[in-house]
């Protein structure tokens, strides 16, 4: 596997998760990272990106404030925090390596997880 994230599970409304991220057999430090994720019958959704230098950070609206993403190049890994989670954060979380990020919202990866399913109850 070269992108694996961990870290999903249920929690109730309120409660926070940290996602992990770890890439194998692939290089990530070089190049931007983001998250997405997904509810069935619904397209993929942006949730967040990252610089190669873990400086600059962009968050789609419905999580701003509420997580953060990091990354730490010399373990190959990125995470996301979330926290104060809602019954609507519910989706299946994914990471890729972007090949292209216009600093906000519009990416593209070459490489993607399996993802990790977060279960928000309220």
């Amino acid at each position: 596997a070269l992108l694996v994230e961990s870290g999903g599970g249920w929690v109730q409304a309120g409660g926070s998760l940290r996602l992990t991220c770890a890439a194998s057999d692939l290089t990530i430090g070089s190049q931007a990272m983001g998250w997405f994720r997904q509810t069935p019958g619904k397209e993929r959704e942006f949730v967040a990106a990252v610089s190669v230098s873990g400086g600059i950070k962009y968050y789609a609206d419905s999580v701003k404030g509420r997580y953060i993403v990091s990354r730490d190049n010399a373990k190959n890994t990125v995470y996301l925090q979330l926290n104060n989670l809602r019954p609507e954060d519910t989706a299946n979380y994914y990471c890729a390596r972007l090949v292209f990020w216009d600093g906000k919202n519009r990416t593209r990866g070459d490489y993607w997880g399996q993802g990790t399913q977060v279960t928000v109850s309220s």
